[in-house]
């Protein structure tokens, strides 16, 4: 049994309800967890406010020492973090892991943060004042993270307002409160003080207004859909807080005619299969320029018969389930529709148990579903074009703005394609599916509002403080 984190240890929730958190693989249930309320929220609000009292005035080098030893026990750890990520949230081994080394580097960059939380001297025109700025922490930070990359989210959404002292309240997703919790033990284990990081777990349709909301809390980061990310966005602005939202993806990989054939393909294996589709980074829409538009196919086709389903622990494995029965629909309903409407199917479409197997359409026209709205499956659309402005003015019809990439030896082509395309993120010969923990992350449109990110993080989670001091001028 699962009950909330507040002031560094488990609590009860106020009603004393629960909910199953199941196991995609079978529908078991894997954990009973506590169904947290907004007397909850405000609880958990109160207690990180408090340890924020404090927490504002521990020095660099102890938050630095913080974060560099939860990555250390991250690492200790990795065989019990990964086997939560299989069972919790049908994870195969191989994104497992690379989900603990992200997480892990997340942890160490945010450590070297804590120094980097500088202020300035300036100029001034008043003879004898010393006019200089400083930066101070903003408070309680809300982090509302998803089930896909939840190691990954719950440290992103925790360690860089942890390095510039703040304190969080975390509400993941209904589908992976377990590996949350286990991340407020690390953080516990590492020396972090009580109430610093929280979470409340329950369904966000139901307290995440109350999270949101609250006076004390500040700032709110949110990953997401794009629906939910702008109601919190409409909370926020009506309430004068800071949000960052990084929301859904239609993310286009486009391969001209003189790019790297084998390269674009093993780029939208991945970019299209990893984690059965189920990130917001996967290659959904897939433009290939006319002369390489029949040996992709194939070669896309032949590639995709040959991924590894089912079994988490093979590490040939790239899809496994799709995380809930209401996903699973959608999914079906995609391809359903696309079916219906005169798409080409090549392969897949069918169902191992949870699992659908990698799926490829052609001739998919702006009727259907799968042409303008995010699966969040194994599922990917391929398009001929006749030009790279061809692709552009396609990949621009989109609303979402996430990731973009590229296939091409033309420089210039190359650098015309990432000044034109509506994307947050553009990637030349490489996958759509790319992240570090020093870079802008995040996208434009419907894709998000704001940037996570390291050294951009610090200038959403501090405040600007303009000091001057006058001294007397000798005559």
């Amino acid at each position: 049994m699962y009950h909330h984190w507040i002031g560094g240890e488990f609590v009860k929730g106020a009603n004393g309800q629960t909910f199953d958190d199941l196991n995609p693989s079978t529908d078991a249930v894997y954990a009973k967890v506590t169904q947290g309320t907004s007397d909850d929220i405000v609880r958990a609000v109160e207690a990180a406010h408090q340890a924020f009292l404090s927490y504002r005035l521990v020095p660099p080098s102890q938050r630095e020492e913080i974060l560099i030893r939860a990555a250390d026990l991250l690492q200790q750890h990795q065989a019990e973090f990964i086997e939560i990520l299989l069972e919790e949230i049908g994870s195969p081994i191989s994104k497992a892991r690379k989900e603990m080394s992200t997480a892990t580097a997340y942890l160490r960059a945010s450590a070297g943060a804590t120094r980097r939380v500088t202020g300035k001297t300036l100029p001034t025109d008043i003879p004898g004042r010393l006019s200089f700025s400083v930066r101070h922490p903003i408070g309680v930070v809300a982090g509302i993270t998803p089930f896909n990359v939840p190691l990954i989210k719950c440290i992103k959404h925790a360690a860089m307002p942890l390095a510039t002292g703040n304190t969080v309240v975390l509400l993941p997703s209904e589908e992976a409160p377990v590996i949350a919790h286990r991340i407020g033990q690390l953080f516990k284990e590492a020396g972090l003080p009580a109430g610093a990081f929280n979470v409340v777990t329950g369904n966000g349709y139901d307290i995440g207004d109350a999270l949101t909301t609250h006076p004390l809390i500040k700032m709110v980061g949110f990953t997401g859909s794009s629906s939910v990310g702008k109601h919190i966005q409409a909370l926020c602005g009506k309430l004068g807080k800071r949000c960052v939202l990084e929301l859904g993806g239609k993310n286009a990989l486009v391969l001209l005619k003189d790019g790297n054939l084998d390269q674009a393909v093993t780029a939208s294996v991945v970019g299209s299969f990893l984690f059965q589709g189920q990130i917001c980074m996967s290659s959904s829409r897939i433009f290939v320029e006319k002369p390489l538009f029949e040996p992709f196919v194939e070669k896309l086709i032949q590639a995709a018969k040959h991924l590894g389903i089912g079994n988490l622990s093979d590490p040939k494995t790239m899809i496994g389930p799709i995380i809930n029965p209401r996903q699973r629909e959608r999914v079906r309903n995609h391809i359903r529709d696309a079916k219906s409407k005169g798409a080409i199917l090549h392969t897949g479409g069918d169902w191992t148990d949870h699992c659908c197997r990698p799926t490829i359409f052609s001739n998919v026209g702006s009727d259907c579903l799968l042409y303008n709205e995010e699966t969040f499956g194994p599922v990917t659309a391929i398009y001929p074009v006749d030009s790279a402005d061809h692709a552009i003015s396609l990949v621009n019809e989109s609303c979402f703005g996430l990731s973009a990439s590229i296939f091409t030896n033309h420089l210039e082509l190359a650098m015309r394609f990432a000044d034109n395309v509506n994307a947050g993120m553009v990637h030349i010969n490489g996958t759509t599916i790319q992240d570090e923990p020093h870079v802008p992350f995040g996208g434009v449109g419907a894709s998000g509002f704001g940037r996570e990110g390291t050294d951009i993080s610090i200038e959403d989670l501090t405040e600007w403080k303009w000091i001057t001091m006058q001294h007397k001028i000798s005559s």
